[in-house]
């Protein structure tokens, strides 16, 4: 079985918009094979606490208007470290760069096919980790 086209249109608009919100390393499993409560996983990541707020806004609210889609579940989003919307045929993850690391859900869905974002999306890999050196090459007490 493989992600249908529903599952597939959410994916794409769930990752631009992330992408639209300067998400780091958006990235997309179909994981119909492995799960059956779900088609697919989206995961993107941000620097700070405030920011995965935002992406999480901006996803909810570009599914709603566009698509019609509203989650069943939304989660995490007191501590803004990690969040997640259940759309049903898609899971949410926006997470802070480092739950991101700690917890490296990529390493579990690696066996799962990647699902094609759009181009905006798929520039956001690396994002984190260029992130984090111009941050920490910043003299202490200097911020962008």
């Amino acid at each position: 079985m493989t992600a249908t086209d529903r599952s597939i249109e959410l994916i794409s608009t769930a990752a631009q918009a992330a992408a639209d919100k300067l998400a780091h390393d958006i990235i997309a499993y179909d994981v119909s094979d492995v799960l059956s409560i779900t088609d697919a996983f989206l995961l993107a990541s941000a620097p700070n606490d405030r920011q995965v707020k935002a992406i999480v806004d901006e996803v909810e609210e570009r599914l709603n208007k566009e698509l019609g889609a509203k989650p069943v579940r939304r989660e995490g989003e007191r501590d803004g470290r990690w969040v997640l919307l259940d759309y049903v045929d898609i899971v949410v993850h926006v997470q802070h760069a480092e739950e991101r690391v700690f917890y490296a859900l990529e390493r579990l869905w690696k066996d799962c096919p990647e699902i094609e974002l759009p181009k905006d999306a798929v520039e956001t890999r690396g994002k984190a980790a260029e992130y984090a050196r111009e941050r920490d090459a910043q003299p202490d007490g200097e911020t962008n």
